[in-house]
């Protein structure tokens, strides 16, 4: 095993955000339960909506550097390493969440709570590296909070794309801008990393 492994999950404080993950996923089971789902599958918004937010912005607490100027001078390019993390916690956040809407998948089933842990994963990556880890989670929350709030009578092909958290199903739109975000937000976080906190 490589000695720096680590090293490395310490500095960017990994067993803390895998143990803010499965009280994560937690959460989303009691809610999902409460919610008699069985009834009407449209009760499952709120849990497919903040359930992948939460999961995003645990997950963009762990993308900090608590040595930005020794990973600006490493022998080895950190790109891999970021982009690594990056991908491996969203698998995961997506593997522990996904069984947690089991069923409906043409409504609010697994297909939905992966693409709203991907773009909310996406938005919190970006944030950080034009905010910082700390407040990554900021324009996540924002975001989907209006979402939820003014998509109730929103209606078209546009609502699918700008209030994708909370669009049921394989809606082609809400699939592109949840895949757009996250491949914007992992790009820039590999290259740039995450903004430095004062």
């Amino acid at each position: 095993m490589n000695p720096g492994l680590p090293l490395y999950a310490r500095s960017r404080a990994l067993p803390r955000t895998l143990a803010a993950l499965a009280a994560t996923t937690g959460f989303a089971v009691w809610a999902a339960r409460s919610l008699d789902a069985w009834l009407d599958p449209y009760r499952r918004v709120p849990v497919v909506a903040l359930a992948p937010l939460l999961a995003a912005a645990v997950i963009g607490a762990s993308l900090r550097s608590d040595s930005d100027e020794l990973d600006r001078t490493a022998v080895r390019p950190w790109w891999p390493r970021r982009l690594a993390h990056l991908l491996a916690l969203t698998a995961l956040a997506s593997a522990l969440l996904t069984p947690v809407v089991a069923g409906h998948a043409e409504t609010f089933g697994p297909p939905v709570m992966v693409r709203n842990v991907l773009g909310c994963v996406g938005i919190v990556a970006l944030a950080a590296v034009v905010l910082g880890a700390r407040l990554s989670w900021l324009p996540a929350f924002a975001y989907v909070s209006a979402a939820c709030l003014a998509s109730s009578g929103a209606r078209g092909r546009a609502a699918t794309v700008w209030a994708w958290p909370v669009q049921p199903g394989a809606q082609p739109g809400a699939w592109a801008a949840a895949l757009a975000a996250f491949a914007l937000g992992a790009v820039l976080y590999a290259v740039r990393g995450a903004r430095p906190g004062g």
